[in-house]
């Protein structure tokens, strides 16, 4: 293990499977992910294999076949695997987001029968709730679900569904005006849909395609897509906890977990920059000794790991705190902001250290560094994380009288 992003505290159990999915990592995607990544190829071998380990049910309960594990095991495991190509911890996220909003919002009869599947890898999730004409205002969102009978019609268009194609099973956020009043606030009208389908793209079932992957700068090798709803219909049972008009609370209690999953993302590249980094710098040469003893790539060296340790903290505290089960929005938010921040700093930082060299394919740093923005926009904005922040402050800070 390595000197920074230390993790105090934890039991037997979770310094096991965290070593066992590092040795993982070592073994299975460092070696082979830049290649996987250049030519854009789904790391199904990769995947496999974390099935194979239980990650998949990493979260979910005992009693559902999974392993029962906290959110900071989670975290830290998503940590270690973003430290090796961060596209295959965006594969684990979105399934556990959707695993999470069952285990918490879903009725029984929906546990039962798709929280075994999912834990052991059978079921794949993803979420949506994006849409062309919108990005952090979900409340402007215009899919639509319409009751007819024991079913729900649903018509509309989603934007960046990651898993969207490999996914089969997909949580979609649409608006349901059945038993809202006119006038009623946009986000208490709006539900979650349990839609199951076909892995693959195009029409995966009748009335809805997945038209194919989004073309990226990077965080390559995951499917990232759209989804368009013509007709689409859902059995009744099929709304997530069985009554309409909760949906966005459902999202944005799965986006907290998503939150904590990205600053996690960002401290595990951000490790992988640094380690990147100071090895070439003990390594290359210039004025007659190696860089990195210049004070200049040593003040470097020096920012860089700062950045990772408090990263890192922020975001092992924001975990701690959804597991005690307390409100951890300005945590999750913080964590993410700084996370994402930090870790597009670092990469640069560790491509400066590289030189040219940083700029050749042949170097994996390259890789990173068409990854770490990703971070900057996924689960919220920068922006949308700062609103958040500056409101939840003024609720704790607020004046008397």
């Amino acid at each position: 293990m390595t000197r920074l992003a230390q993790t105090e505290g934890l039991t037997d159990i979770q310094q096991e499977i965290l070593s066992t999915v590092r040795d993982f990592v070592d073994k299975e995607i460092i070696p082979v992910a830049t290649g996987l990544e250049h030519r854009d190829e789904y790391p199904s071998q990769i995947v496999e294999g974390l099935k194979e380990l239980g990650v998949f049910g990493l979260m979910i309960p005992e009693e559902y076949g999974g392993l029962g594990e906290s959110l900071l095991t989670y975290a830290l495991t998503v940590e270690e695997i973003a430290r090796g190509w961060m596209s295959v911890s965006g594969i684990i996220n979105t399934h556990f987001i959707v695993a999470y909003m069952l285990k918490q919002h879903g009725t029984q009869e929906q546990k039962d029968y798709f929280l075994p599947k999912m834990a052991a890898g059978e079921i794949r999730g993803a979420f949506s709730m994006s849409e062309p004409a919108l990005g952090s205002d979900v409340s402007a969102i215009s899919s639509k679900g319409v009751r007819e009978g024991d079913e729900y019609v649903l018509n509309g268009q989603k934007m960046w569904l990651t898993n969207g194609g490999s996914s089969t099973l997909v949580a979609v956020l649409c608006r349901t005006d059945e038993g809202h009043p006119e006038g009623t606030a946009p986000h208490k009208s709006m539900t979650t849909f349990l839609v199951e389908k076909e892995a693959g793209f195009g029409e995966v079932r009748p009335g809805l395609t997945i038209p194919g992957k989004i073309d990226k700068m990077g965080y390559k090798g995951v499917d990232t897509t759209e989804l368009i709803m013509d007709g689409l219909r859902i059995p009744a049972d099929r709304v997530l906890g069985g009554e309409t008009g909760r949906g966005f609370y459902h999202m944005m209690d799965g986006v907290e977990v998503g939150r904590v999953n990205v600053a996690a993302r960002g401290c595990g590249v951000a490790q992988r920059a640094f380690e990147l980094g100071v090895s070439y710098a003990q390594q290359r040469h210039t004025f007659g000794k190696p860089i990195a003893q210049h004070q200049a790539i040593q003040f470097k060296l020096a920012e860089m790991a700062t950045k990772v340790e408090a990263a890192h903290a922020m975001m092992v505290n924001a975990a701690r705190k959804k597991d005690s089960g307390q409100r951890n929005d300005l945590e999750a938010g913080m964590a993410k902001y700084l996370a994402s921040e930090y870790c597009k700093e670092v990469v640069e930082d560790a491509f400066r250290i590289h030189g040219g060299y940083g700029f050749s394919k042949e170097y994996e740093i390259e890789r990173l560094y068409r990854e770490a923005p990703m971070l900057l926009i996924g689960e919220g904005t920068a922006e949308i994380q700062k609103m958040i922040i500056g409101r939840r402050l003024l609720e704790e800070y607020r004046i008397q009288g």
